[in-house]
């Protein structure tokens, strides 16, 4: 099983208040996540059988173009085991009601909310020890990647790794 590097760091309590005592937090390792593209995640489903590596990535591409056209029309998308996509917006406040109008929508969001058998969960406090969907973390100092001693597996921010699949 593949594990998700994380550094002990330092800042303070309150993020931008210098006043503020400063606390230890856990973050990523530098550069320790990979970014799976299309074409990498076509090459592994190909090796699992089914499917070849050009068509996963049609139908890739056009769950991506189908997606687009439907949040366009305002309309959200579940993707069953996966979560759900939809818009928000931020809209600019206004005193008069004939001046709010929809050239005050100042940005427009694309959220996800995860569904519930994707969530993952840190190894070191599930209750499962070893499921599918559990992260194992590992504390390593920030120079090189040997364990730092107390805390092998302790909780953090996750990404992608190796394997993110399991």
């Amino acid at each position: 099983m593949s594990k998700a590097l994380v550094v002990r760091g330092q800042r303070h309590k309150k993020v931008g208040d210098k006043s503020s005592p400063m606390v230890y937090t856990l973050r990523r390792k530098s550069k320790d996540a990979k970014i799976f593209d299309l074409a990498r995640i076509a090459q592994d489903i190909e090796a699992l059988g089914g499917m070849s590596a050009e068509d996963v990535e049609h139908v890739g591409k056009a769950i991506v173009r189908q997606m687009r056209q439907t949040l366009t029309d305002g309309n959200s998308v579940r993707l069953d085991g996966f979560g759900i996509f939809h818009t928000t917006f931020r809209c600019r406040a206004t005193e008069v009601a004939k001046e709010c109008t929809v050239k005050n929508i100042e940005r427009v969001n694309i959220r996800f909310k995860v569904a519930n058998t994707l969530r993952l969960v840190n190894d070191a406090v599930a209750t499962t020890k070893g499921a599918p969907n559990n992260l194992v973390f590992e504390l390593v100092s920030e120079d090189n990647s040997e364990n730092s001693g107390s805390g092998g597996n302790a909780g953090g921010g996750g990404d992608e790794n190796d394997n993110p699949l399991g």
